[in-house]
This record gives structure tokens, C-alpha cells and sequence, in this order.
């Protein structure tokens, strides 16, 4: 079932005629509960707000006679105890979460999700389910605060910007434990999203420098990688397996010459390392001028 009703149902709807309290659906001008929420309610949830409709869930019985169900808690009350929910994933079944399961351990979480799936999945069960349970703890007074070991475990880009949202409407607390954001932040502060947004850009970012780096070295006579063999998407997949903590070996195996000679096989581990060691180098020089 989508929860998008959850969202809209976090603010009280603008419409006179209705003017339905947060927590309940809307209803229809002879008191019966709305086939869909009004569009005035959900376009005041950002990421929803340029949709057709958010249809009203089986669960609230639409056409049924409209009855106001609890209200969740209000932002300004003070909260009644204070739950801490653990996220951990990694991006192959090879890849090892005990650092991160560990890691929550030690900052004492109720309750830990974890999963194996690509960063690039558009869905995250296991990621949906401890956004949920937060929101619904939220919702019942209880303070609540997502944990997670380091922020590249949420997403990337605009998925982490929308999960923000999802979090500052539930009134649900994040904390990281490491990295660049690590400590606790509000999801909707400047910092977040800024840094979110940069996070999505890094690919960008290295497919333009390293083609820079290409067309100074041809301007020379030089030329980059294991005998001319590299390539830009070849970099940007070898700095992911590395993120991933992935072995050379493995990284050789995953990765595929596009031209030349060798077109259509895998490049060496001493190619996979000398690759890094000049993107490395190469950005040391960058920084420093």
C-alpha cells in the first residue's frame, strides 16, 4: 500500500468545505469520507505536490461515513520518551555490514533494518519499513531518531533529499555516526540537502574531470591508464567497487574495456590500481593549484 496519504494527512486540509484535522481523511460535502484527498491538502507535501491525486487508502473506507480518527502528535508537544531506530545496508551480497551493525549497537538502537540492494534501486523495503514504524512511533508522542551509520547508506541526490522531507514531515529526528555528516541534523537544515545534492553530482563530477585529464595528457603526448585501455565510465565504476570496499581483483572482474585491442575484456588488477592511483594523484594536484 502507498503511504503518500500519510504524508498529506500530516497537515489539516485548506479547504473550507471540508477542513479535515491532521489525521484524518477528507470528506465530502454530505459527510462521507473522500474517494481521494482534495488536491489544496497534498500539494502542501512538496514531493507530491505536482501529482493528479492521492487517492484515500482502503484502510480509511472510503464512501464509508466520515469519522475523525486520532490526531498525531502536535509539534509543539513535548514529546514522551524517545525511540532510536537503526538503518544498515550494503550495495552486494559480497559486501559485509558488520561494521555498521556494530556501530549501531554501541549507539544503542531499539530496533535495526538492514538489506543487501544497489544504491541505484528505486525501492528499499527494508528502508520504507523503518521510515514507517518511525512515523507511526512519532505520531503516538513518542520522540523518535533514524540512525544510520554514514549518510551514503540513505542514497544519493534526490532520493536523499525527498527521504529528508519524508523525515522533517514525520517529525522523525536523523542521526549519522560517521563521515562527512556525521551527528545528529535536522532534515530539513541547509547543510543536508546541500550536502545530499553534491553527493548526487559526484559522478558528473569525475566523468568531467577525468575527460579533462585525458585531453591534457593527448595535448602532450601523454597517455592515461593501463595502455590506453581506460576510459571515464570505467573510472566511475572502479570508485564505486571502491566505496564498496570491493578487491581489485573483484573490480577487474566487474569491469569491461569499451575500444581498442582489448575491446570487450577485463582489465588487469595492476590496470584497476594504477587507474585509482592517478585519479588520486591527479585530484591531490587539482586541489593544490
Amino acid at each position: 500500500m502507498n503511504d503518500d496519504f500519510k504524508l498529506v494527512e500530516s497537515h489539516a486540509c485548506s479547504m473550507s468545505t471540508c477542513a479535515t484535522p491532521a489525521g484524518s481523511p477528507c470528506r465530502t460535502g454530505k459527510g462521507k469520507v473522500a474517494i481521494q484527498h482534495h488536491t489544496a491538502r497534498f500539494r502542501l507535501v512538496p514531493q507530491l505536490a505536482k501529482v493528479l491525486g492521492v487517492p484515500t487508502p482502503v484502510v480509511r473506507k472510503p464512501g464509508s461515513v466520515w469519522t475523525e480518527l486520532p490526531r498525531p502528535a502536535s509539534a509543539n508537544a513535548e514529546p514522551v520518551g524517545h525511540v532510536r531506530l537503526g538503518y544498515a545496508r550494503a550495495s552486494t551480497a559480497r559486501q559485509s555490514m558488520d561494521a555498521q551493525l556494530d556501530s549501531l549497537a554501541e549507539a544503542v538502537v531499539t530496533r535495526v533494518f538492514s538489506e543487501k540492494i544497489s544504491t541505484r534501486a528505486t525501492r528499499r523495503p527494508e528502508l520504507e519499513a523503518a521510515v514507517r514504524l518511525a512515523g507511526e512511533i512519532r505520531c503516538s508522542g513518542v520522540a523518535v531518531t533514524l540512525v544510520v551509520h554514514e549518510h551514503k547508506r540513505l542514497g544519493r541526490g534526490i532520493g536523499l533529499t525527498m527521504l529528508a522531507e519524508e523525515l522533517k514531515t514525520s517529525d522523525v529526528g536523523l542521526e549519522f555516526l560517521t563521515g562527512e555528516l556525521k551527528g545528529s541534523h535536522d532534515p530539513s537544515g541547509i547543510v543536508f540537502t546541500v550536502l545530499a545534492a553534491m553527493s548526487g553530482m559526484e559522478c558528473e563530477y569525475i566523468h568531467d574531470r577525468t575527460l579533462e585529464g585525458h585531453e591534457s595528457a593527448r595535448r602532450r603526448g601523454k597517455t592515461n591508464g593501463g595502455a590506453g585501455v581506460t576510459d571515464p565510465d570505467m573510472l566511475s565504476m572502479a570508485l564505486h567497487l571502491r566505496d564498496q570496499e570491493m578487491s581489485l581483483r573483484y573490480m577487474a572482474k566487474r569491469l569491461v574495456i569499451t575500444g581498442g585491442a582489448k575491446k570487450g575484456q577485463h582489465p588487469s588488477p595492476a590496470t584497476v590500481m594504477r587507474m585509482l592511483r592517478e585519479h588520486v594523484e591527479q585530484a591531490a594536484t587539482a586541489a593544490s593549484t
